[in-house]
């Protein structure tokens, strides 16, 4: 059997296959939690985001607290339950 030939995708198509609708919406939501927190927990929960690299296992363990307790104040369980319908729909657009 002969393998068809297909030609690589150009940054143009891999650019047109996100879901952009679903990633805005997804960033009003967590957008939207982010603002509810104090300027101060903001400007700590960027800190720490930096600080890390997004990686939490690089921070000492009286950071990791800090970010927990953070994480916690996001309330990312609701947070979870807001996006949930968005993942669900997945790429299918309406």
């Amino acid at each position: 059997m002969a393998r068809t030939q297909t030609k690589p995708k150009t940054a143009r198509d891999r650019l047109a296959a996100v879901p952009w609708a679903l990633l805005l919406q997804g960033g009003i939501v967590v957008g939207r939690r982010v603002s509810e927190l104090s300027a101060n927990d903001r400007a700590r929960l960027a800190r720490l985001a930096r600080e890390s690299r997004g990686w939490p296992p690089a921070l000492g363990a009286k950071e990791r607290g800090e970010l927990q307790r953070l994480l916690r104040k996001l309330d990312l369980m609701a947070m979870s339950r807001e996006l949930l319908p968005l993942i669900r729909r997945g790429g299918k657009r309406t």
